[in-house]
This record gives C-alpha cells, sequence and structure tokens, in this order.
C-alpha cells in the first residue's frame, strides 16, 4: 500500500522531479519521461526513465561523431544516479546502436556515463567526493551501497584525472620513500613542490632505481628539462636516478634527513655509554635522559629540563656529543652559502677530534654529502623535504582510515585521490 501510495503521489506532480533533473543534470538530446518507484534489489527506489528527443543527434562511442541509427536494443539499462530523500535513484534507457562510417557498428554514446560503466558520472563523482571526507566502508553504509561501487567510482574519477592533469611548468620536485607495509614494503612517491601547487604526481613500487626512473619517463625528456630543484633524502638509488634525469637541477638535502641522522648518532652514543656505566658498576645516571638529548631545548618538559641540568654536570660523552649536536643548530642559521660551508668544515674537524665513532660516522655521510646540503642555501631555504615529510604524513593517515589496503592498486588510486590534486569530470550541478 505504501508503495502504491508514493508512486499515485509522483504521478500527480511529475513536472517538480523533472524541474529539479533538468535544472541539476541536463541532458542534451534527452527527456526526462516519468518517474516511478519500484523495488530494486530488494529495495525502493526512484526510477526515471530517459528517451532520445526527437531529431536528437545520436553519437558513435568509439570516435565522438554523430552517427546514424543502426538499430535500438530491446532491453532498458539502469544507471545509478545521485540518491533522494533516502531513496536510490535510477536512470532507466533503452540504449541505440549507430552505423558510424569510421567505426561501423557501435553502441551509442550516452552524456550521462561513460563506457559500460552502470553509474552516471554525477553519482560517480558524489561517492568520491565524500569518499575524501569518510572511509569508503563508511560512505558506503551511509549512502545504502557497496565499497565496491564506491572504490569503482573514485577508480573513475581518478582515471579521469590522470588523463586531464596538467604536467607543464613543474620546476620543482621531491621524491621520498614511504614505508606502506610490514616487512620492509615500500612505495617511491613523487610530490610537486612549487609553491602555487603542492600535489602528488607518482606513486611507484618499491624504492629502486627502476621505480624513480619510471616517472622520469613518463614525464618525458621537455618537462625533465624544466625542473630547477630536486629535494629527496641519501638514498643512493635516488641519488643515482636524479644525478642522470635531471642533471641540470639543483640537487637539495635539507636539514630534516641530516638533524635525523644526527640525532641518530647522539642516541648511539648515549645506548652504548648506558649499557658501559651498567656493565662496569656505575650509576646509572643516563636512566631516562633519551628524549632531553634528542628533543629540542623549548620542546622539553619541566622534568626533562631538570634531568637535563643535572647530566650536563657530568663529563659524560652523551653530553659531549649532545652539545655538539646543539652547536650544529648554528649551520641552519646561516644565509651566505660561504659562511655556512666555513661553518660546517669547523664543526666536522672539531666532531672528527671528539673520539665518538657514532659521531664521527656521522661526519663522514657529510662530508660525502656537502655539495648537496649546501644547495638548500643557495635555493634560498625555499624547497626542503620537510615538505615531503609533511605530504607524507597525508599518506599515512590515508592508509590508516582505510585501515591498510590489501591491493597495492587500490592504495595507488585512494593516494592520488587524497593528495592529486586531480581534476574531475564537469558537472552542471555540485551534488556535495
Amino acid at each position: 500500500m505504501e508503495l502504491e501510495r508514493v508512486t499515485r503521489w509522483l504521478t500527480t506532480i511529475p513536472m517538480r522531479i523533472r524541474t529539479i533533473l533538468n535544472r541539476c543534470h541536463y541532458l542534451k538530446s534527452f527527456v526526462y519521461e516519468k518517474e516511478q518507484i519500484e523495488v530494486i534489489s530488494g529495495q525502493e527506489a526512484l526510477v526515471v526513465e530517459v528517451v532520445p528527443r526527437k531529431n536528437g543527434q545520436v553519437i558513435c562511442s568509439g570516435c565522438g561523431a554523430a552517427a546514424r541509427g543502426y538499430d535500438r536494443g530491446r532491453q532498458a539499462r539502469l544507471f545509478s544516479f545521485v540518491p533522494l530523500w533516502g531513496y536510490p535513484v535510477y536512470l532507466r534507457y533503452v540504449m541505440r546502436r549507430v552505423n558510424c562510417s569510421d567505426c561501423g557498428v557501435k553502441v551509442e554514446q550516452v552524456p550521462w556515463s561513460a563506457g559500460k560503466s552502470p553509474r552516471t558520472r554525477a553519482y560517480e563523482v558524489f561517492l568520491a567526493r565524500w569518499g575524501r571526507r569518510l572511509s569508503w566502508q563508511e560512505v558506503a553504509r551511509v549512502f545504502h551501497t557497496s565499497w565496491e561501487q564506491v572504490y569503482r567510482s573514485v577508480e573513475s574519477v581518478v582515471s579521469y584525472g590522470l588523463a586531464h592533469r596538467s604536467l607543464d611548468d613543474i620546476q620543482a620536485i621531491g621524491a621520498d620513500e614511504v614505508q606502506y607495509r610490514r616487512g620492509h614494503q615500500y612505495l617511491t612517491v613523487v610530490y610537486q613542490l612549487d609553491s602555487g601547487c603542492r600535489r602528488l604526481l607518482y606513486v611507484g613500487k618499491k624504492r629502486t632505481v627502476k621505480s624513480l626512473l619510471r616517472f622520469f619517463r613518463e614525464l618525458d625528456p621537455v618537462r625533465c628539462q624544466a625542473i630547477k630543484y630536486v629535494c629527496s633524502d641519501m638514498w643512493k638509488p635516488y641519488l643515482k636516478v636524479i644525478k642522470k634525469k635531471v642533471p641540470q637541477a639543483l640537487h637539495i638535502l635539507d636539514r630534516f634527513h641530516i638533524v635525523v641522522l644526527l640525532n641518530k648518532a647522539v642516541d648511539e652514543v648515549r645506548r652504548q655509554e648506558t649499557q658501559r656505566l651498567k656493565r662496569d658498576g656505575y650509576e646509572e645516571v643516563l636512566t631516562h635522559s633519551r628524549y632531553c638529548f634528542l628533543k629540542n631545548e623549548s620542546n622539553l618538559t619541566d622534568r626533562q629540563a631538570m634531568k637535563l641540568e643535572e647530566l650536563l654536570q657530568y663529563d659524560l660523552k652523551s653530553v659531549r656529543a649532545y652539545l655538539l649536536k646543539e652547536s650544529f643548530q648554528g649551520f641552519w642559521q646561516y644565509s651566505s652559502p660561504y659562511w655556512a660551508e666555513r661553518f660546517l668544515q669547523l664543526w666536522c674537524a672539531r666532531a672528527m677530534r671528539s673520539k665518538l665513532e657514532p659521531v664521527k660516522k656521522f661526519v663522514k655521510t657529510v662530508r660525502r654529502h656537502q655539495p648537496l646540503m649546501m644547495n638548500w642555501f643557495k635555493a634560498k631555504k625555499a624547497f626542503s623535504s620537510g615538505i615531503v615529510e609533511g605530504l607524507n604524513r597525508k599518506i599515512n593517515l590515508v592508509t590508516r582510515k582505510a585501515y591498510g589496503f590489501k591491493s597495492y592498486d587500490v592504495l595507488k588510486i585512494a593516494l592520488f585521490h587524497a593528495l592529486g590534486d586531480l581534476p574531475e569530470p564537469e558537472l552542471t550541478h555540485s551534488f556535495c
């Protein structure tokens, strides 16, 4: 009885539903004919009939040109549309075939859907936009559909975006690796770091030479020549590829990765000394002191600050390593590449006399990569891998929101959807 009542109500105001559809989803060469409530897959749904206009053009799906009609199918197809008032909405249409002079007999192209997709473009964009705000499973639950439908919608929107995005005028990029699964499984990611556009450009499996080479091959040699700045860490495969593919670019190793290495050296000195004090029977003064040495002074808690003040009174190797770390901060304050390099040389000489093996190992690494470190000053401190690390953090949030993607291909689509800043199919109305 309820179904009959709603159907009678719809038939009394057909112009209202059609007016809304024509305003928000106008179809050239097609007409919305009638609406009715039907049971689709065990659920009440609003079904809208679509018919071709008289004398309207028929478009070939192969070449996109107007063609002569060939025949009309017998069975109507349902296309999922944006839900209305909690009701699933479908467009019902009987597809025609055309006789194209170039392609032969083909199914016609309809403006609301692409290929054999059972979803309208409006519905795909609607689900994809919500997929940026919520997990895909939550989107499926809220809009009474399946995870598969949400995934296919995002996949379609991302495919459109990748095909229509512009890769011209890229001047600064950042390359890094991100662990996305246990067992040392990594992704190679490349971002655009220009001040007016920061987005994900590439995702590749593993962190090898081939992984990064694929990006530059996709970019083509002309666009590679336009790149002026490249940010990366000290991973040897990346250094090798960048030197080969963009030799004209200023390759920057910034403070983020250098500071991480120095902190590891200081922490290694602390661990070795803690073990020695314990082994020799001395008072374990270094207990709970790790973050006292690693944190910036301004970030210390009151308890950590008191602990550090107490430790600085001892003649410990850890204290010497900490003081070297703090003095190294002056390196980043310089603006002149010449004076920064002069400071670095003096600091390295002092650190090599410290007899602290982890610190000496850090110095050797710095000396090997000193020219790349100085490029940070030559670039006026405008680009750094700190931007890359911030975008990597967003990658971690995307995977966490999805509770981990089992498939690399699905993860790649999700990352481009969230960070690619991709263009979407044009619609006459924004449904969300």
